[in-house]
Formats: structure tokens, sequence, C-alpha cells
């Protein structure tokens, strides 16, 4: 790998962990192997291997905001702290340009002891500020952090959102040339998680390099531009955010469908014998349908399956541009190789930048009927047979701001019609596209989307 123009490299890092059963097993270790090597006898090990990393290679360019996800336990904090040099890998390399700003652990690098200005002072310096440094930007970290007279008190009296709120504020007021932040920010209140996304955006635009991680898959689409996926410690996928969070929320499905194989009834079991019609219509689409579930941008456990996703406009017509105050259409085409019910069928849709606008579905309907919010037919109470297709159409005026946009669908059986149980039979991902544009002369406004806002006045 060649380092040239990048913050981060990372080449086959590898982290290992000795595991004792006892502490006499441990002192063996110390021990005795060396004995043995001195009496020319092969030494023993008296401990076993975890490997927490294996096999870990990237770069990170200068600027880049670079996203790392994976289950509790897969390696991503043990990576974090190898790039911070908190840790020293068993092999391989980490190679790092510029300092580094490091939110790994709440609380980290501070004495309980100590009050927060003290802490302030013995943080930043550590990091590499003199004294005087401190002093200049004293005023700035204090209003960042905003915790008032507790900023006088032992650190070991705050909250851990107090703590948070005093690590982000130095963490960021020291210029740092790569910013790590894991997992820190979900403990904050939500007007402080809006200022530190707004601070990260600007250092991303001062050129810092971010290696972001969360378990919030919006804020990384959102912040990252590309992503790692850990599993058990080895790299499962690597390539822009998007790609990385469909493999991981595939990862998620599989790992969720065994563990509740035994709990949730398997739809397809209960299928009974189809007629010789039904079942070669079935057995026709199985081919096209196995193909769309291999395909890299859908996953699920199958029985029913999405054909096709199309946007509609009012008239009936295909149509994939929209103004505002349009009616956008669109439909779900479904089809069915087990007889089941208790079926949703529903959408996510997406701008260009990732960011998730809506998600619905017939479920969320059915729910306000069940209640008596509204009247009709409760879709999660019809039967599908074997070898049916059905289509489901959602409606919605285009209130959207300009931009391009992604729809996503899926088809998942809820046990129960609340989303407290769900089974995911097909999701897609780029199910269909549309853009949204508007009439400047005649309805103009910003933002995501029109809040149909009016204006009164005396």
């Amino acid at each position: 790998m060649s380092f040239d123009g990048h913050s981060i490299r990372v080449d086959s890092l590898g982290k290992r962990y000795e595991i004792y059963a006892t502490p006499r097993e441990r002192l063996k270790q110390f021990v005795l192997p060396a004995l043995q090597r001195f009496v020319g006898v092969s030494p023993l090990s008296y401990f076993q291997e975890f490997w927490a990393l294996r096999n870990v290679s990237f770069e990170i360019r200068k600027g880049e905001a670079f996203g790392i996800v994976g289950r509790n336990g897969s390696g991503k904090s043990t990576l974090l702290q190898l790039i911070a040099g908190t840790l020293s890998p068993t092999v391989g390399v980490v190679e790092t340009r510029g300092r580094i700003a490091a939110l790994l652990e709440l609380g980290s690098g501070f004495n309980p002891d100590f009050t927060g200005r003290e802490n302030v002072y013995f943080n930043a310096m550590l990091l590499g500020m003199t004294r005087d440094e401190v002093d200049e930007r004293f005023d700035r970290i204090a209003a960042f952090a905003d915790i008032g007279g507790h900023l006088e008190q032992p650190v070991k009296t705050y909250s851990s959102g107090m703590l948070l709120r005093l690590a982000f504020a130095v963490q960021v007021q020291i210029d740092p040339d790569i910013l790590i932040v894991d997992e820190a920010l979900a403990v904050g209140d939500a007007l402080f998680q809006k200022r530190c996304f707004s601070r990260l955006e600007k250092l991303r635009a001062d050129g810092v390099t971010l290696l972001f991680v969360s378990h919030d898959q919006e804020s990384v689409r959102t912040l990252t531009q590309r992503a790692v996926l850990l599993k058990d410690g080895r790299m499962a996928e690597i390539g822009t955010s998007a790609q990385v969070l469909l493999a991981y929320r595939k990862l998620l499905h599989e790992e969720e469908s065994a563990y509740f194989a035994r709990l949730v009834p398997d739809t397809k079991a209960e299928a009974p014998a189809a007629s010789n019609e039904a079942a070669q219509e079935a057995e026709v689409d199985k081919s096209s349908l196995d193909a769309s579930r291999a395909d890299k941008f859908s996953f699920g456990d199958g029985g029913v399956e999405i054909v096709s996703v199309k946007t509609f406009g009012r008239d009936g017509e295909l149509c994939t541009v929209f103004y505002s105050g349009d009616l956008i259409r669109i439909r779900v085409e479904c089809a069915s190789r087990i007889e089941t019910d208790h079926l949703n069928v529903g959408i996510r849709i997406r701008n260009r930048e990732g960011v998730k606008i809506y998600s619905w579905g017939t479920l969320n309907q059915d729910m306000r009927t069940l209640t008596g919010n509204c009247e009709g037919e409760v879709f999660w109470k019809r039967c599908v047979h074997v070898g049916e297709r059905f289509h489901v159409w959602l409606e919605c005026d285009c209130t959207l701001g300009p931009n391009l946009y992604e729809v996503q669908a899926s088809v998942s059986h809820e046990d129960r019609p609340d989303y407290t149980s769900q089974r995911m039979l097909h999701w897609m991902d780029e199910a269909a596209f549309f853009q949204a544009l508007i009439r400047r002369d005649e309805n103009y406004f910003n933002g995501l989307c029109d809040l149909r806002m009016i204006a009164r006045w005396k």
C-alpha cells in the first residue's frame, strides 16, 4: 500500500489476547517456557488465543469521513484503539499522519478528583496543547460544554452526559488532523447531539479526517462517505457507506433469523398442497424471484417477495418526476410461493444525500384501523395463496423538496399488528427512483419538505 495522500493506513492488522483459565496458568506461562527453552525443550503455551482483530487492511484519505460498523464484539473499539495508539498491534502496521483526537471511552483521560476546569487543562496539554493555547481556547471549550458552575466541581460528580460534553468540547478544540468518535454521542441529549454533528460537519469541511463508529445507521450514512463492516474481528465488507450498511442489515437479518427460528413459525411449513396450476405458476416465478433475492441490493427469508416497484402519476401513467402538489403513487408488486397472512408491505424514501425522509407501510394504516381511527379493510388479515401475485398502492401528495429520491421496499411477516415481532421476507434497496421539483413562481420553499405553512397578520 502507498501512504501518499492518506491520513491513515492499516495493513494486515491483528490483535491477539492471551486467555488464561486460572492465575496459576498465567504464572506458568511467565516462568516455564523460558525454562523449557533453556533445557532444549519446545516451550508449551498455557493460554488460549483470542484474536480480537485479524487481517484488517484499508486506507483513509485526508479529509475523508470513514465509518466502522459491526455487532458488539466485532472488533470496532479494538481497531480504534490501535489507530489511536492506546493499544499495540500483535501483527500488522498502523500509520497515521497528524494530530489525533479520540473519544474512545466516556471520561477517559479525566482524573475523577480534579475539577472540570483542571481536567480541561490536564487533558488538553496531554493532547499536545501548551498552557497558553488552552488559556486562549478555554472560553470556547466552556461555552461548547455548557455545564455552567459544574466546571468548578470534581468530575466524579458529573453525569455521563456532562462527561461527554466536556470531553467532546476539549477534543474538537485542539485542531485535530484526525478525529475518532466511538459511540460517545449516543449518551448526549438531542440539542447537544445537534451541536456535535454541526461541529463534525465543520471539521470535515476544514479537511479533518473523521473516523466514526456508531450503531446508528442513519448517522453513519449521513456523516461518512465510505465504511467497513467488521464481523468476528475480520473485514466482512468495505465500500461506500450505502453498500456497507446494506451488508450490515443483511448480517443483522441473518443472525436475527437464526435466533428466532425456533420462536417464529415458519410460514413455508404452513403452506398446503397447491393445485397443479398454482404450483406451476409458482415454479415459473421461482427462477426470476431467486435471481432477485440474490441481487446485491436485497435480502430476506423469502416466501413472499417483491417483483417490481414503480412510480405513477395521478393519471395512472408511469412517472418519475413530480412537482409540489402532485400525487405520488407507488405500486409494489409481490408474488407468493406460500400461503400466509399477517403481511406488511412498506416503503422507505431517502434523498440523494442518504437521509431517511419517510417510512410507512400497510401495517401503519392497519394499526389506525384496528384502533378505530380510520375505516376500511385490514391488509394484515388478508390471506395470500401459493402462486398468487398481488400489488399494493401507496399514495401521497408530493411535499418534498427538490432532490433525487430512492425508494426502498419491503414485505414482512408481522406476528402481531404492532411492529414488535417482525420477520423480513424480502427487502429491496434501490427498488425505484424519482425526482421532485418545484415551480418557483407557484410554490417556492427551501428544505427537505413543504410544511404547507401559512402566514397570518393583523
